[in-house]
């Protein structure tokens, strides 16, 4: 695919903006908007500094941020191609996905399947603490990486701040919203990570195949006052996120 020569009219010489950041959002907005697709490859350094009328080296260094936010690969000999979004989450800092992923340069977005209120499973009436068979507010949500579907997120709460959730704009992280809309200070979360083959239902929200690898993630969150306040599954494809962590020999 060619570079668009009327985005080439967005490059500003007067711009505050060096010529290789200005490439750089060119291309990362075409990647976004789906006119490369994952795995195609991106036009060759000459092409493009023909295109834009740049040097090489410009031209390389918008390639070289691209890389460094994940939108794309290189293959000696062969040239640049779309990387499929990867998701690489620090373990050791409580985070919503926005708020963990925004700072890298990726490009979040959610997608609200429900938000209802439920009774309670065994599990998650016994996570927050409550008697078997209590009302919890469910919100299920389809989570995206630059536009790609990357995890389904079942999330609970006891009814006394699930039902304060309803009627707000839910695509957003919900943790910002507990502390500054609710005065809801958040403590720490424990977590479990486990593989899992995804479901049916899975498969059709994260657009992979029935089966395929999962990282299923259950996360219990709580307050500062050690009150347990948020109980999640977050199911992530396996091929698009990864948890890093430090671990210290003491």
């Amino acid at each position: 695919m060619n570079v668009d020569n009327n985005k080439v009219k967005t490059l500003r010489n007067e711009s505050v903006q060096p010529l290789y950041t200005q490439i750089k959002e060119i291309l990362k907005q075409r990647i976004l908007d789906g006119d490369y697709e994952v795995h195609e490859r991106l036009p060759s350094e000459s092409e493009m500094m023909k295109v834009f009328g740049v040097s090489r080296i410009t031209v390389r260094q918008a390639l070289r941020d691209l890389h460094t936010e994940g939108l794309v690969f290189s293959v000696q000999g062969k040239g640049t191609f779309v990387s499929r979004p990867k998701a690489v989450q620090d373990i050791q800092s409580l985070q919503g996905f926005g708020e963990a992923m925004t700072p890298k340069g990726y490009e979040t977005s959610a997608r609200v399947v429900a938000v209802q209120e439920t009774q309670a499973t065994p599990d998650v009436a016994e996570a927050l603490k409550l008697s078997r068979g209590s009302s919890v507010i469910e919100l299920t949500r389809i989570r995206y990486l630059n536009r790609e579907p990357i995890s389904l997120d079942n999330s609970f709460f006891p009814v006394e701040i699930g039902q304060r959730l309803l009627g707000r704009d839910l695509t957003q992280d919900v943790f910002p919203m507990m502390e500054n809309d609710f005065g809801i200070a958040l403590g720490h979360a424990d977590m479990k990570i486990e593989a899992m083959s995804a479901t049916e239902e899975l498969a059709r929200h994260l657009n992979i195949e029935s089966g395929a690898s999962i990282l299923r993630i259950q996360r219990l969150v709580f307050s500062e006052k050690g009150e347990p306040i948020d109980f999640e599954y977050l199911s992530y494809r396996g091929d698009a996120f990864q948890y890093q962590l430090r671990v210290d020999r003491q």
